[in-house]
């Protein structure tokens, strides 16, 4: 079965382990296309460092008033039961998501049909995506690519209608998240991408060759 049945869910995370998790975006990608999309702004746990801030414009005292991202269990627990994660360059959102929950319940291995397993992963990650199948472009940066691609009008009439009116920028979560989602899409466009199964996504998203030979064979655990 193509990969494109099966529903994905594209996450980005604004924030870091000093800070916790301050602003989190999820777009459901299915066929190819963005079918639904969620974010919210959440309470910092730590300190939130200068340097951070203007990256991602989020104020610690801002976000007083916010739930903390911990009060999200069941909402991503559910997500990774429906369908595999996805970010750009997913080991800086698997590591922040994994300081919060080390593991979620019992879910359904997409590596390998039929099975379970208790873990986050393993995601799909379109940068590592699109360095093997466009190796000719010479970044692996979210605008860059998106620019690539010709997606940045579709991404800002997207933004639009999903993010909140100050947060529709880079760095931004569900900006992001939607960024990467679309990207995810244009792949589906390709007749020869698109018929990939879900297993050789997940297998050609991980740059440890072992554990890519064991996705491949199904034999990850």
């Amino acid at each position: 079965m193509s990969w494109t049945a099966q529903p994905i869910f594209f996450v980005d995370f604004e924030g870091s382990r000093t800070s916790g998790i301050l602003e989190f975006g999820v777009v459901e990608v299915l066929g190819g296309k963005i079918v639904n999309a969620r974010t919210r702004l959440c309470r910092a746990t730590g300190r939130v460092r200068a340097e951070d801030v203007a990256v991602h414009g989020l104020r610690e005292e801002a976000l007083a008033a916010q739930a903390p991202f911990a009060d999200e269990w069941a909402y991503f627990s559910s997500l990774r039961e429906l369908g595999p994660l996805a970010a750009h360059y997913a080991g800086v959102e698997n590591a922040l998501l994994k300081s919060v929950w080390p593991y979620p319940r019992s879910v359904p291995d997409f590596a390998r049909p039929g099975k379970r397993v208790v873990d986050w992963g393993p995601w799909v990650d379109s940068a590592r995506l699109y360095a093997q199948f466009y190796p000719q472009l010479d970044s692996g940066k979210l605008e860059t690519l998106v620019a690539a691609a010709g997606l940045q009008a579709e991404l800002d009439l997207l933004a639009g209608e999903h993010c909140p009116a100050k947060r529709r920028h880079y760095h931004a979560a569900l900006y992001d998240a939607l960024a990467g989602a679309l990207l995810l899409g244009s792949l589906a466009r390709d007749p020869q991408l698109a018929a990939l199964t879900t297993m050789q996504l997940l297998a050609l998203s991980t740059l440890d060759g072992e554990k890519r030979d064991a996705l491949q064979q199904g034999n990850l655990f």
